[in-house]
């Protein structure tokens, strides 16, 4: 007899013998039946298999590798919605543990048992969250003054990410940009002063750049602040955007001031997808005392039966990136995470001394205070050169390696720098690899007869602007 629900080719050939394999995958309609489901990974895994492997993704600022136990915990955990605390009550204390063990790396003062703090979905949610907080307590002081809170403002550098463009645009807030410029290549704190008035909410100070890798001057900062709200009456704090920085400097400069030692530090967000170790999506915020966090940002809800309360943008999310936060907490420790961090620091340092050997390059700074390396080309290249970043670029992504090439922000938006992220995984090895790949791909464009289709828009359409640039990354003397 024909057993009715045997498909022809399915229960007992290999994948690739299965009919699903002669069949496209779905565009536009989902499929009339289901699919064995070694089939169904087989064809997902197949259409992404071509894609950079993630270890060889040096644009990308996420964690690429964790060890085999963190993996293990998380994916056993992936079905764990955090929300519910009524039901996964553990989590939300160790989502708490976590919050209190980051508050005390930032030197908290606060004295409670637990710490005021959030979870967030990256680091993007996280700035969100510390800016609103920045918001509602000038909202708050300008109704008690009697005096109108309609025009808000914040100051930042033009290196922002773009999670600030998006708070300035859904909370109808004017964003106050100080220019980077070859002379002031992170937040020029005397004009940043300048822009303030009493309606500026905060200054946001950047520990790591996204396009450069290079740390605001959180306590110059600071002092500036202090003088400026003395003189004024005005209560202009800080927001640190730490998405880098916060799970760096703790460990590799824990005498740098730039976390809740500072007086005018209340709200410090970071990304625990990037240095933090952690697959994404994961972020946090901290406050330096509960008394910063309003009270009217915490939501509490009926759910299941009990009383929930939140703060956050978003509800439901995933509890494997707690998890996965406090194992590699536990599993690390002080020590494991300054090694690690250290070892990413010396690749990028060594990436870093390669790149300004060769005739071609100059390293965007000297410094390299965090795991990233930015580098352009010499003046003098760019002038005679057949191609550029772009097309080094492409030869590049030719080896499987994602290097990014990408113009700077306003003012120096002529500039190309391309830009390597030295995480966790990326070994010395691979270094060495990337840096012989790099040399033979300068090679052959080199010896191109002809401009490539980039140059020749650069050309037509963007000036040198690195010809004020001398070869140790600094202005040249004019």
């Amino acid at each position: 007899m024909n057993d009715k629900n045997f498909r022809n080719g399915d229960a007992k050939s290999d994948a690739f013998g299965t009919n699903a394999m002669l069949q496209p995958a779905p565009v536009e309609k989902i499929p009339d039946g289901p699919t064995l489901p070694e089939v169904a990974y087989q064809m997902v895994k197949d259409e992404t298999f071509a894609q950079t492997q993630p270890r060889l993704n040096l644009a990308t600022f996420v964690t690429t590798y964790m060890d085999d136990y963190a993996t293990k915990l998380m994916n056993e955990s992936i079905s764990i919605n955090y929300i519910d605390e009524t039901e996964y009550p553990r989590v939300a204390v160790m989502c708490q543990k976590c919050i209190n063990i980051m508050a005390n790396l930032w030197n908290t003062p606060e004295t409670n048992k637990w710490k005021a703090g959030a979870l967030a979905i990256g680091s993007s949610e996280a700035c969100m969250l510390g800016a609103i907080a920045a918001w509602k307590r000038w909202i708050e002081r300008r109704k008690k003054a009697g005096k109108p809170y309609d025009k808000p403002n914040f100051v930042i550098s033009t290196g922002y990410q773009v999670v600030w463009e998006k708070f300035a645009t859904l909370w109808n807030i004017e964003m106050r940009q100080v220019p980077l410029s070859l002379e002031h290549t992170t937040l020029d704190v005397d004009q940043a002063v300048k822009m303030c008035d009493e309606n500026t909410i905060c200054v946001v100070a950047i520990e790591g750049v996204t396009w450069t890798g290079l740390n605001d001057d959180v306590e110059a900062l600071d002092a500036a602040l202090d003088k400026y709200n003395a003189a004024t009456g005005n209560e202009v704090c800080i927001h640190v955007d730490a998405a880098t920085g916060g799970f760096i400097l703790p460990f590799l400069f824990p005498e740098k001031k730039w976390d809740f030692r500072l007086k005018w530090v209340l709200s410090i967000s970071t990304s625990g997808h990037k240095f933090g170790l952690v697959y994404p999506g994961l972020g946090w915020v901290i406050w330096k005392d509960k008394k910063y966090l309003p009270a009217d940002m915490a939501f509490t809800v009926d759910y299941l039966g009990a009383e929930v309360t939140q703060v956050g943008l978003n509800y439901s999310r995933p509890a494997a990136q707690i998890l996965g936060q406090y194992y590699q907490f536990i599993r690390l420790g002080f020590e494991g995470y300054k090694n690690v961090q250290y070892n990413s620091l010396e690749v990028a340092k060594y990436l870093h001394s390669q790149l300004a050997l060769m005739p071609e390059f100059v390293n965007y700074a000297d410094d390299v205070p965090n795991p990233i390396v930015t580098w352009l080309m010499k003046p003098e290249v760019q002038k005679t050169a057949k191609w550029t970043l772009y097309d080094l670029q492409d030869k590049l992504m030719q080896h499987g390696w994602m290097v990014p090439a990408y113009a700077m922000p306003a003012n120096i938006q002529d500039m190309v720098l391309m830009r390597v992220l030295c995480k966790q995984g990326f070994s010395r090895d691979m270094c060495d690899q990337l840096l012989n790949d790099i040399k033979s791909a300068v090679a052959e464009l080199n010896a191109l007869e002809y401009p490539t289709p980039t140059r020749i828009a650069m050309e037509k359409n963007t000036p040198l602007v690195a010809k004020t640039f001398n070869h140790n990354g600094r202005q040249a003397s004019k």
